[in-house]
């Protein structure tokens, strides 16, 4: 899932609750540079990563202090898949000089992606991410069932999508085709929901977190979940990533975040940017 985007395992720890780990035991994980983290979030990603602040840059700072270093957060833009971005930012670095991070966010946690990735280990999964609609209830009704009794109105009505993500495939391809005329693409979620707010398209499909996040902004839209035997995937764990032999620093991270989970500090952080949290 290249945008999705683009788009399970927590290893013991030593962590007390709310306890930073010792400076001594910090010096000894497997970071580029002493004192401090180096997190890996995608660009213009909301909520997520955005301009400095997201879901994924709060957890990125939260668990630097739990580790007891300082958090460096680098945003960068999706390649064309996301075995290209675990290279880039994980395993090896970019081939135009931009060096690897310690550690990846927003990593889906899949057993078959992380036999394809093996020089990545792919842990902690933090969110559970699922497919939404959302829409105006005026014009589209509840969606439930299957595909051909939930989408026929989307032969009537136009669907906003954002450009190379699975709903885009999902809603291009569903019904052999037949929506296709009626299928706007947008550059984000965000330009999706704003049209539907100009009656431009009468729903959006996308990720749940995105939507919810961006129908922050408007009132009188509804949010369906999606789960119909016609799509292929429908949700996945998002979790992170870090070099395949960097044992000690993905058990501190999986540690830090079961850390986040039992004191309520990480569904604070989904809250505080209009996400309802999901474990995984």
């Amino acid at each position: 899932m290249k945008n999705d985007r683009r788009g399970f395992l927590f290893a013991a720890g030593a962590l007390c609750a709310g306890a930073l780990l010792p400076a001594h035991a910090a010096a000894q994980l497997e970071v580029q540079q002493a004192g401090t983290l180096r997190v890996a979030v995608y660009a213009d990603f909301a909520p997520y990563s955005v301009r400095g602040k997201g879901v994924d840059i709060a957890l990125a700072q939260a668990l630097a202090e739990r580790l007891g270093l300082r958090a460096e957060i680098v945003e960068f833009p999706a390649d064309e898949n996301m075995g290209d971005d675990l290279r880039n930012m994980v395993w090896r670095g970019h081939y135009l000089g931009r060096r690897p991070a310690d550690v990846m966010l927003h990593v889906p946690v899949d057993a078959q992606f992380a036999a394809q990735n093996d020089k990545v280990a792919i842990f902690a999964p933090y969110h559970l991410e699922t497919m939404a609609i959302a829409r105006n209830p005026a014009r589209v009704p509840t969606v439930a069932g299957s595909a051909a009794n939930a989408f026929e109105v989307f032969t009537r009505e136009k669907i906003g999508v954002e450009l190379d993500t699975h709903a885009s495939d999902f809603m291009l391809n569903v019904l052999n085709g037949r929506l296709r005329d009626n299928v706007v693409h947008f550059r984000s979620i965000n330009e999706a929901v704003a049209a539907m707010g100009r009656n431009e398209v009468s729903a959006v499909m996308g990720p749940r977190s995105q939507l919810e996040a961006s129908l922050k902004e408007h009132s009188g839209f509804e949010l369906n979940a999606l789960n119909m035997p016609e799509m292929r995937v429908s949700g996945w764990p998002l979790g992170m990533a870090v070099k395949a032999d960097h044992k000690e620093l993905a058990a501190s991270l999986s540690a830090a975040l079961a850390d986040l989970q039992r004191s309520g500090e990480l569904g604070r952080i989904f809250a505080a940017h209009g996400v309802t949290h999901r474990v995984p």
